[in-house]
């Protein structure tokens, strides 16, 4: 572990503490401040040269303000002559917008690869992406984690006849993986989304009538596809409904339509910081993602499997 650095943002420092906990290393030394204007400032107090380091820096709210932190820094680590730069980004930011949907848009997803690897990214350590084929966006090797096992080990402990739900067609086969592993039925919510941020749904697929539904998903920004679904199963006569995800974005008024919702439980991970009223939610469960990350750099570190931790 000589060679191995971790280095974090302000994005989520509390999770490389975490990591560095779970690989008995200390974080290393870096200032990331800004100038009075705004400007992004990044020092790196401490020898990199030659060393395998890993940037600990999700790309979540203000989404633009950690991506620049995360280029600086990047940028940074390559003038200082660092060997190995790999960028552990747990939420990936911009993700959405992966194709074109309507004329004359952005493929953001692709852009935001494109400035990571120009930055001096050598390598991308993820966790469930929303679509899969943002990896091969990158020109460079992406490692894509998911939450999976942690999500599995608290599902596991709900008790009643489980039934799976995707909220959209395009989580069918999340769903399908997690009922698979608990031997559960799966059922779909069908939904309109009319533009973005904005969906109505209109009815389920499946038999949810007297089951215990979990809603399954890899993000919640505002909470409304969530809230309306967790309605739509209830009145499909569903006992009790959970919602899981893995990055808890929860922008906007999300925390008070999630508690004032059927909603019995969120189930997510610590990839992206709870806000202050999201800590104080009774329904909110946070789940710590930390020791899938740490062993995942552990085994980059040695050139170990990254695969086989989801066999």
């Amino acid at each position: 572990m000589d060679k191995l650095r971790i280095l974090t943002g302000n994005a989520n420092p509390e999770l490389a503490f975490r990591i560095c906990d779970y690989l008995g290393v200390k974080l290393a030394k870096a200032k990331v401040n800004q100038f009075s204007d705004g400007e992004i400032q990044v020092e790196i107090d401490e020898s990199v040269r030659g060393m395998d380091t890993f940037v600990v820096q999700p790309t979540c709210p203000p989404v633009n303000q950690n991506l620049m932190e995360l280029l600086v820094m990047l940028d940074a680590l390559k003038r200082a002559s660092a060997g190995r730069i790999t960028v552990v980004i747990p939420y990936y930011g911009y993700a959405r917008q992966d194709r074109k949907v309507l004329p004359r848009t952005s493929i953001s997803a692709r852009l935001v690869a494109n400035l990571i690897t120009v930055a001096g990214a050598s390598r991308i350590l993820g966790m469930d992406l929303h679509a899969g084929q943002i990896q091969g966006f990158f020109d460079i090797p992406v490692d894509h984690l998911y939450a999976l096992p942690v999500q599995l080990q608290y599902v596991k402990k709900i008790k009643g006849e489980i039934v799976v739900v995707s909220p959209d067609a395009g989580g069918v086969e999340r769903a399908r993986e997690l009922g698979k592993r608990i031997n559960a039925t799966i059922a779909i919510i069908d939904k309109r989304r009319e533009r973005a941020n904005v969906s109505k749904v209109m009815h389920v697929i499946g038999d949810v009538n007297g089951k215990t539904a979990i809603l399954l998903d890899d993000m919640i920004d505002t909470g409304g596809t969530i809230v309306q679904a967790a309605q739509a199963l209830v009145d499909s006569g569903a006992k009790v409904v959970y919602a899981c995800c893995t990055h808890p974005v929860l922008s906007g008024e999300a925390i008070e339509r999630i508690n004032n919702s059927p909603l019995k439980e969120l189930i997510a991970t610590n990839t992206i910081p709870l806000s202050d009223q999201g800590k104080k939610s009774k329904k909110i469960k946070i789940l710590d993602v930390s020791p899938i990350l740490g062993e995942a750099i552990k085994r980059i570190h040695s050139d170990a499997s990254v695969s086989s931790l989801f066999i």
